[in-house]
């Protein structure tokens, strides 16, 4: 007899649908081959399926099982295939009806006395199921991130092996499990609470507006650390979409405590000593990495030039694309990354370089050696590049305190409505018009509107080269001084779109409807800092 059993295995956070079938056949009783490509956690699930089963009250069958995970030609990975594979024997046993299983997906790790232990991938795992049109089963523990899927959609998530055989017998009842919200600490680190700065605090202000990237040079303790810090604080909240890809990513690294969900934008902060495959994701089952986890949030990287250059220049191809490609010979996985790159570092080895009074021995090659470890093409890709100086003591014992940040989030909150605004009324104007389409490089979608097309991060910094000349164009005054200083400052195309995006955030702030002279030459100061800096390329 051979029983079928619905789950699913992942390809990056998508969930690709697995047939297991469980056949048992007359032979040798100690025998229990899995096939289909297991990876060693599915190789070993057989003795978990055993002992669990034996837990539950029943015993292996005196016959050979032999357990198929179809399609052959995907490779199984991971610890979720235990329940399926146990239900599918329970059912060719007639321990469970056998069309019991017809409209669920199952996934879910047993424990050795038959208790269901919590998995990774339970959100991906319940809207792949509900694309599908089935059911959720489910462990316990994942049962309230899986209920986020949709609140129509049937889910069990019982505790052990024998309450969900109670269930399907009818003498036990499993209810819906609700959808759960991580409880985070409402108090965000404020913006009055650094003392002067004030060209850094307006540089993260443009930041957060536009979704631009930021890198802040200046001596140690600064602070550099404590305005990226308060960054989340004036970030708008996560809109629904945002929060349902950002917890997909999460769910399939099993960063999602407990199976609730958090409503705050990711800020990730890794050390320096990180690889490759921890930065941009990769390893033996190509795990998202911190780029991705960032997703819709910010990717924190303090003391820049001490990161490995190659690490850093893995990061060139999220920044630009917004999404992370992990390729090996026999797959090739895409992670999600559009991220808010906010970098700082010192100007020198010894961080004290182009300070008054600070006179370093090794000389201008300490800064040149020190800042020439980060890349130009790297360095291109970063629209705000600030000077954070040192703060007096003076200035330390003042009692006047500068904005909070919640005034600020608010005009950060208004010129995101703003961007999305415009960006919404552009796609409209493209529905009728197939030259604008075209010129804008508007492909149709699937539903046959362009809307599809726009950056799915409603913000300036994610606009295209199209969508940039087309709503940042700057009036007459301001297109010559773009001019003039794209000739003497040789700005590269990718800078010469970039200050168009920044100087239509900063027109954003100042509510006007054109970019002006007095918005780009903002944009270009911001610019111009690395040629102050002296980076190597």
């Amino acid at each position: 007899m051979v029983s079928r059993v619905k789950t699913i295995a992942f390809h990056g956070i998508e969930a690709v649908p697995v047939d297991v079938q469980v056949m048992v056949a007359p032979g040798r009783m100690d025998q229990m081959p899995i096939v289909g490509l297991p990876d060693k956690a599915v190789a070993e699930s057989r003795e978990r399926v055993r002992a669990a089963l034996h837990a539950s009250g029943l015993s292996m069958p005196p016959k050979r099982v032999t357990v198929n995970l179809a399609p052959a030609d995907l490779p199984k990975e991971g610890s979720h295939f235990d329940l399926p594979i146990a239900l599918g024997l329970m059912a060719a046993l007639g321990a469970i009806p056998s069309d019991a299983l017809e409209n669920y997906v199952v996934m879910g790790e047993l424990s050795l006395d038959g208790t269901l232990m919590p998995v990774a991938g339970a959100l991906p795992a319940a809207i792949g199921a509900n694309a599908l049109g089935k059911g959720l089963i489910c462990p316990a523990a994942s049962g309230q991130e899986a209920a986020w899927a949709d609140p129509g959609m049937e889910i069990l998530a019982p505790v052990s092996l024998i309450g969900l055989a109670n269930h399907f017998r009818g003498t036990q009842v499993l209810t819906r499990p609700k959808p759960g919200i991580r409880e985070t600490a409402r108090v965000l680190p404020d913006l009055n609470e650094i003392r002067g700065q004030e060209t850094a605090k307006r540089a993260l202000e443009i930041a957060a507006a536009g979704g631009h990237n930021m890198l802040m040079v200046g001596p140690p303790g600064s602070g550099k650390s404590m305005l990226a810090a308060r960054l989340p604080g004036i970030l708008p909240r996560l809109s629904p979409r945002e929060l349902l890809e950002i917890s997909m990513i999460q769910s399939i690294a099993g960063e999602i405590a407990g199976g609730r969900l958090s409503d705050r934008r990711p800020f990730r902060a890794p050390h320096h000593s990180a690889s490759m495959a921890a930065l941009v994701g990769g390893g033996l089952r190509a795990r998202p990495g911190e780029a991705s986890l960032a997703h819709n949030g910010v990717l924190f990287l303090d003391e820049l030039p001490e990161f490995a250059p190659q690490v850093l220049d893995s990061l060139r191809q999220p920044l630009e694309s917004g999404e992370t490609a992990i390729v090996r010979a026999n797959y090739r996985v895409t992670y999600p990354s559009r991220f808010q790159l906010i970098a700082a570092m010192n100007p020198c080895r010894c961080g004290m370089a182009g300070e008054p009074g600070h006179h370093c021995r090794r000389g201008e090659r300490c800064a040149a050696d020190y800042q020439g470890r980060i890349s130009g093409p790297f360095m291109d890709r970063i629209d705000l590049r600030i000077e954070v100086p040192a703060i007096s003591a003076a200035d330390l014992m003042t009692v006047d305190t500068g904005e909070a940040s919640a005034r600020v989030a608010a005009r950060v909150e208004t010129a995101r409505q703003v961007q999305a605004a415009r960006l919404e009324a552009l796609a409209k104007r493209a529905e009728t018009d197939s030259e604008l389409a075209g010129r804008l490089g508007l492909a149709k979608g699937r539903t046959g509107g362009h809307a599809a097309a726009l950056p799915a991060q409603r913000t300036n910094a994610a606009m295209g080269s199209g969508l940039t000349e087309a709503l940042a164009r700057p009036d007459g005054p301001g297109e010559k001084l773009l001019r003039d200083a794209a000739q003497s400052m040789h700005f590269s195309a990718r800078a010469y779109h970039r200050i168009l995006k920044v100087a239509r955030t900063i027109a954003d702030l100042d509510g006007a409807e054109t970019v002006t002279r007095i918005h780009l030459a903002e944009a270009i100061a911001y610019r111009a800092v690395n040629e102050r800096l002296a980076i190597a390329a």
